[in-house]
This record gives structure tokens, sequence and C-alpha cells, in this order.
């Protein structure tokens, strides 16, 4: 009687083996499922940063706010008729002043 008990807890084991190591076992499963989370969470940032970058490219092919801002901010322009005010801090220098760009028109 013994040696059956301890054949049948063999192959008990022996078959419980595949469900916990095995290709589609628990432990592989759980595995798989991280990795799938971390996907997820990469294809979330990647569609946000997407959709940002296609307003960005939305906004330069259709309005003229993004290029004005760049305009003011990188090359320092201003618009015709407007004042030009700058706020210099005690002890900051301020930047050379740049002349205004010569068309080449004459009148």
């Amino acid at each position: 009687m013994r040696i059956i008990t301890l054949a049948l807890a063999a192959l008990l084991l022996i078959i419980q083996f595949p469900l916990w190591m095995g290709k589609g076992g628990w432990l592989r499963v759980a595995d798989m499922e991280a990795q799938v989370a971390v996907a997820n969470k990469k294809n979330m940032e990647l569609k946000a940063r997407n959709a940002k970058l296609e307003s960005e490219v939305r906004d330069l092919k259709d309005g003229t706010g993004a290029v004005e801002e760049r305009a003011r901010f990188e090359l320092g322009m201003v618009k015709q008729n407007e004042i030009f005010v700058q706020i210099v801090r005690k002890g900051q220098t301020p930047p050379p002043l740049q002349a205004p760009a010569d068309t080449g028109a004459t009148h």
C-alpha cells in the first residue's frame, strides 16, 4: 500500500511540474504580465510624446503663433510699432543691442 501512495505522489508531482515551470506555467505567465505592463507604460509615454509633436507640427503648419514665439525668444524680433522693454537686474550686464536688419530696399 505504501508503494502505491508513493507512486501516486510522484505522479502528482510530475503532473504539477508543467503547471508551475512549463511553457504556459504560472511563473512564466506572471513574468509575461510584468513585461506587458512595462511595454504598456512605455507605449503610453510614447503616445503622449507623439501627440505633443503632432500638435507642434500642426501649429507650425497652420498657425503663426509658434513661429512668432520662436522669432521673439530665439531671434529677439519685435513686431512693427511694438515697443521692446528689457529689465536688467543689478550686477547683470545687458546683452548687446542688435541693429535692425537692412532689407536692401531703396525709396
